[in-house]
């Protein structure tokens, strides 16, 4: 049986885990303590050490291709490695390929081929940009995740994600609401929005009703969990996937690295679970 994004979200849900550990693993960031003869092996090596010391509480991975894309093929197969790693050591997560995918229909036939076949990701990420019609080929895989862009969590992402469209609604809105209302036809449509935007991200969650939403910047670009939780969280005290990237896994330069990833992200859970 093939499996399904939000069955395995659910499930992480029933067991109180909202911690999404982003695998963003910046070769260069990564500790002299796990660097071994090549790049593949480096980078392998780094994720499985993390992945073992967080696994207990997080309720999705999400790692970011660009990281693995910029190391030529060695990256790619770390990719590749890290996701089946995953697949086997903690077959009841989620693993979310952010790739903030969006092409032409044809073009993005091969993206899904890529995410879903070749890497085996649950879920990806992808932009709204050129409408829906071309999106098809994710929102397709009825058993997978498509995560939209909705309102991101870059400083500059007002710039036009809050633009007035037809109506005068903002355009972030819009996308909420097309998702909630015309592309979530397979229930298999979440969305994308920044803890650096808890007023945006409170009015994304009035639109969408129960719909899962992705919250990205919590850490790192410092925001606010508590509020996240508060305003993010659904009609039945879930929906949310709370994403933590460098602040956990890069905690520590030193020998010790896996296992302060390991209390970071005990102690983001536990701040998460104080905040339901």
């Amino acid at each position: 049986m093939a499996r399904d994004f939000r069955e395995l979200l659910e499930t992480k849900w029933d067991e109180g885990k909202f911690l999404c550990v982003g695998l963003d693993s910046d070769l260069v960031k990564i500790p002299e303590a796990a660097q071994k003869e090549d790049t593949r092996t480096t980078m392998v090596a780094f994720n499985r050490a993390i992945i073992d010391a967080t696994k207990t509480v997080v309720c999705a991975y999400k790692p970011n291709p660009a990281f693995y894309e910029a190391r030529g093929e060695e990256g790619y197969a770390a990719l590749r490695e890290t996701i089946a790693y995953i697949l086997d050591v903690a077959p009841d997560i989620p693993v979310i390929l952010d790739a903030k995918r969006g092409d032409i229909l044809s073009t993005n036939e091969q993206y899904a081929i890529s995410a879903f076949e070749h890497l085996r990701a649950d879920a990806i990420t992808v932009h709204p940009y050129l409408g829906a019609e071309p999106l098809k080929p994710f929102f397709d895989r009825e058993e997978r995740g498509i995560i939209v862009l909705c309102h991101t969590s870059n400083p500059g992402a007002k710039e036009m994600q809050n633009l007035s469209v037809d109506g005068g609604e903002q355009l972030y809105k819009y996308v909420a609401r097309s998702a909630a209302e015309r592309w979530n036809a397979k229930g298999n449509c979440s969305l994308m929005v920044g803890a650096t935007y808890p007023e945006e991200l409170g009015e994304v969650r009035s639109i969408v009703g129960d719909m899962p939403i992705l919250v990205a910047g919590v850490g790192a670009q410092n925001g606010d969990l508590e509020k996240t939780v508060q305003r993010g969280l659904d009609s039945r005290r879930r929906g949310l996937i709370v994403n933590a990237s460098r602040s956990v896994i890069f905690a520590s330069k030193g020998e010790d690295f896996a296992e302060i990833a390991g209390a970071r992200a005990r102690e983001l859970d536990s701040k998460i679970r104080e905040s339901l």
